[in-house]
């Protein structure tokens, strides 16, 4: 049996979901599209489809075999308020994470969230 016969059960490191590299993807995304946009009631649902498209696209082409993502994206109107948001997740530790980050600018603001995890 070689080597591309095998079971995998735990990615290699290179190919292991790095948070980093995933926020540095998101990060990029986001201020390329969101920096000059004022906030629309009306584009902001079909804008975040578009935007978690293009975020997993990116994060798929970073290289993470073997992973499932799930990419959610919320965008509302900055008012000066404060927003608070959490998740949960039930998975494996040793293989599965998740990268968020937020954006700003004095319209809107953006907040996304990456969880990827192994499928064994």
């Amino acid at each position: 049996m070689g080597a591309s016969d095998a079971y995998l059960i735990r990615p290699n490191h290179h190919n292991k979901f790095k948070p980093a590299i995933v926020k540095e993807c998101i990060r990029e995304v986001v201020r390329e599209r969101l920096s000059a946009l004022q906030y629309d009631p009306e584009e902001a649902p079909a804008l975040s489809r578009s935007l978690a498209e293009v975020i997993k696209d990116k994060v798929k082409n970073a290289g993470f075999d073997r992973y499932k993502l799930v990419v959610q994206v919320v965008i509302g109107e900055h008012r000066g308020q404060g927003v608070k948001m959490s998740s949960r997740c039930l998975w494996d530790a040793d293989t599965d994470n998740y990268a968020e980050d937020v954006f700003m600018n004095d319209s809107l603001f953006c907040v996304v969230a990456v969880f990827g995890s192994y499928y064994y």
